[in-house]
């Protein structure tokens, strides 16, 4: 299940800056795995070529290090399990990939907007009122309703 929690937070295990943890602490086997590939074609619009090789549509060969943030991210969420994520180095196209991640596994991220999860039902538990939501609707609902963003 994908767990948010909303707002600001201090934790020892939480990251706020994904884009520079991964630079730093990547391995190269996480960029090759049929998930990450999906998700960095359709994110980045950008083809793995090898774990150290990424063909960009505009920058031409890049290192995994020049990948977007939100792709970044998204493959420490599914990789580093010890470690919350600030999710909102992600946009918008990154939702479905949040939940598809979620699908096989609980990950909890921290969010500071309301991020489009689109039409479709979903489960998203909000730790900081400990409810579950099933549509955008309640999900927007539950934030506003409840002052999580400031």
């Amino acid at each position: 299940m994908l767990n948010i929690i909303y707002g600001e937070l201090e934790k020892d295990n939480y990251i706020y800056d994904p884009d520079t943890f991964f630079n730093n602490q990547y391995f190269d086997d996480w960029l090759t795995t049929p998930l990450s590939k999906e998700m960095i074609l359709d994110i980045d619009k950008s083809e793995v070529v090898g774990p150290n090789l990424i063909q960009s549509p505009v920058l031409g060969p890049i290192p995994p290090e020049r990948l977007s943030g939100g792709v970044k991210t998204l493959i420490l969420i599914d990789n580093d399990d010890e470690h919350i994520f600030n999710a909102s180095a992600c946009g918008n196209n990154c939702a479905k990939w949040l939940l598809k991640i979620a699908e096989t596994k609980d990950i909890t991220v921290r969010l500071g907007y309301l991020m489009d999860f689109g039409r479709e039902p979903f489960a998203i538990h909000v730790v900081n009122t400990d409810k579950v939501v099933h549509n955008l609707e309640e999900l927007d609902d539950e934030v506003i309703d409840n002052r999580l963003l400031r």
